[in-house]
């Protein structure tokens, strides 16, 4: 008889299909627009900003919360280290 495996061999069907759904014409897309050639020539400009601020005020905003919150997190892991470290008064 031999030895059957357990998982099975066949491929499983695929949940989401890559067709589009034919009521829709061909030129009609799920994602709009391609931003892609918009976003390298913002991204490979040569004005010295590191990558991760070249898109201006929001990206500025999203930096400093990112700073601040790890300096503040920081600051809160000493105070409570500190705090743990201290002998309990009875």
């Amino acid at each position: 008889q031999g030895l059957k495996p357990l998982v099975s061999t066949e491929s499983p069907a695929p949940i989401f299909g890559t067709s589009k759904p034919s009521d829709l014409s061909a030129t009609e897309s799920f994602l709009g627009t391609n931003k892609v050639p918009d976003l390298q020539k913002v991204f490979q400009r040569s004005d010295g900003l590191p990558v991760h601020l070249k898109r201006g005020v929001p990206d500025k905003m999203l930096y400093r919360t990112t700073m601040a919150l790890t300096i503040g997190g920081t600051i809160y892991c000493l105070i409570a280290l500190y705090i743990a470290s201290q002998p309990k008064n009875k």
